[in-house]
């Protein structure tokens, strides 16, 4: 894909997602009855770096713990690039295209006040800059620590969010986009809004075992397992998501109920991947390949040849 791929106009906004935004069953929220659906004008994979990633931030969309990333250096922004044959340190995720039309959007699926992220799109336009850009200048004054970001954001807007925020991530061909991060167990920027994962207590970011049994918060299991199926069901497109199977015990019961319902969720997930981020055919092959990556083929393998009676239908 060349330079120009990542050129976003003013009319636009670049969305890099790491969790269910990679998939299409996950984009057009088909597990939540269509109710946080996006659709995104464009998308192509992206690997990331400085960045880990597991399960954290407590959703408000469900009974289950939605991704979160972090900083593998501090003081470092979170950086990419298009690609999907990973180096060393990178995962996969994807860039999303929207129209600015899809803000308000885009902000309560994110849990952000809709009308503090349209305020922050008109700061950006008024300063002749995508909001990525924008956000990475106040990044880059608070060197890139994430504490004083989310104060510096509090202080421009009077505002933040216990869900997530919305942080600059820069990508090598030229862009710069912006990537939810959820509302610090350190902090969320003020004093006065306790973030949701310091109300659940959740300091690190866990796999789907662990999830699965934090006690603070009542998982519901169903909801928890169809969720990273969500985000595993990216791994069809060819994003690199061994970091996300590894959350899941291969030995384990919960194994082979995710291994069940990725395979029935592979069923649709191409036309709904189309759908939802308005590619054509010829378009997707030439960005994305169709398959699963060996991570998630070890994974589905576990039952490949097993009967799917009795087993919850979601999808």
């Amino acid at each position: 894909m060349s330079d120009d791929r990542v050129k976003i106009s003013k009319s636009e906004l670049l969305v890099v997602g790491y969790g269910s935004l990679m998939s299409g069953t996950g984009l057009l929220g088909v597990c939540r009855g269509g109710r946080t659906a996006l659709r995104a004008k464009d998308a192509f994979p992206v690997l990331l770096r400085n960045v880990r990633r597991g399960l954290a931030k407590p959703s408000s969309h469900g009974k289950y713990l939605a991704m979160d990333i972090e900083p593998l250096a501090l003081g470092s922004p979170f950086r990419g690039r298009i690609g999907l044959w990973p180096r060393s340190g990178e995962i996969g995720a994807l860039g999303l295209v929207f129209d600015k039309g899809c803000a308000r959007a885009i902000a309560w699926r994110e849990e952000y006040d809709a009308q503090k992220f349209v305020e922050l799109l008109d700061r950006a336009e008024h300063a002749g800059l995508s909001l990525g850009e924008f956000l990475l200048d106040i990044a880059e004054r608070c060197q890139h620590r994430l504490e004083a970001y989310r104060s510096a954001l509090y202080e421009l807007l009077g505002y933040t969010s216990a869900g997530y925020i919305f942080h600059p991530v820069v990508l090598d061909e030229g862009a710069t986009g912006i990537i939810a991060v959820a509302s610090g167990y350190e902090g969320s920027g003020s004093p006065d809004v306790i973030s949701r994962r310091r109300e659940f207590g959740i300091a690190r970011l866990l796999n789907l075992e662990q999830a699965m049994s934090v006690p603070s918060c009542c998982v519901d299991r169903k909801g928890q397992i169809g969720y990273v199926v969500e985000c595993l069901l990216g791994a069809l497109h060819g994003l690199d998501l061994s970091d996300i199977v590894a959350l899941v015990d291969g030995r384990s019961e919960l194994a082979e109920q995710v291994a069940f319902k990725l395979m029935r969720g592979a069923q649709m997930e191409l036309s709904r991947f189309l759908e939802a981020t308005s590619l054509s055919e010829r378009d997707y092959r030439a960005r994305f390949r169709y398959g699963w990556s060996r991570s998630v083929s070890a994974l589905i393998e576990l039952v490949a040849y097993r009967p799917y009676e009795g087993r919850d239908e979601r999808w």
